[in-house]
């Protein structure tokens, strides 16, 4: 029997490993876009205030991300690829925007059952998501849900900053603080300006309101002043 005979057994075992690994990448393709695609029916969800509706979608990219990591669990390499801890991001980001948004506790990784570097990474963007809340809620007038939610993006900022790893273990961490770091930069100033104007509302209505009484007070005077003369003729 030459050696060369089992070769032909060999390559029928790796055709099928394969097979069941491309079969499994296609799928795993799919789950990926459908589990974005919740994440950030999610997230729009968080920002109209539609609370049934955004837990509905977290619970549908609950389900999704539990069937996605299901489907690759023997492949690692297609756990740890591009497309499915990118859409495990998203997935951190929609509960992690919801969580911060509504004043909860934040999910854990063990929680969300994800890697530690998407988890920071999904941390970042959710983070930078809050601005559009903040906006929404300044152009209505400065409130301090405006502040708590800059205080939750700094407080962010300042944790994920220490993490000085090379990007082949954060994943890419470096280049999304970049991007949270002038965002947070231009919420900090949009906040300022809208408590500085908040401030400047509230001193022109007191003003007009101690002009107001002032000039009542002279009405009346004046009133009482004509009364005393005609009394007087």
């Amino acid at each position: 029997m030459s050696y060369l005979d089992i070769l032909d057994t060999i390559a029928e075992q790796i055709r099928e490993t394969f097979e069941a690994k491309n079969a499994a990448r296609d799928v795993a393709i799919n789950q990926s876009r459908t589990l974005t695609q919740h994440c950030a029916n999610a997230i729009r969800a968080v920002h109209r205030h539609e609370w049934e509706t955004a837990q509905t979608r977290l619970q549908a990219a609950q389900q999704e991300a539990n069937a996605l990591r299901t489907l690759v669990a023997g492949f690692p390499d297609l756990y740890h690829s591009g497309y499915t801890q990118d859409a495990l991001k998203e997935y951190v980001e929609a509960f992690a925007t919801y969580a911060m948004v509504r004043g909860d506790a934040l999910p854990t990784p063990d929680s969300l059952h994800v890697e530690a570097a998407t988890y920071l990474n999904g941390l970042a963007e959710a983070a930078s998501e809050l601005r559009r809340q903040i906006l929404d809620i300044i152009r209505k007038g400065h409130s301090d849900e405006a502040e708590r939610l800059l205080e939750a993006m700094d407080t962010i900022y300042g944790v994920l900053i220490a993490f000085d790893f090379h990007d082949a273990i954060t994943g890419g961490l470096r280049r999304r603080m970049d991007s949270l770091r002038g965002v947070l930069e231009r919420t900090r100033g949009d906040v300022t300006n809208s408590l500085r104007q908040q401030k400047l509302q509230n001193a022109l209505a007191e003003l007009e309101a101690r002009v107001g009484l002032q000039q009542a007070v002279e009405a009346e005077d004046l009133f009482l002043n004509d009364d005393d003369e005609e009394s007087s003729s």
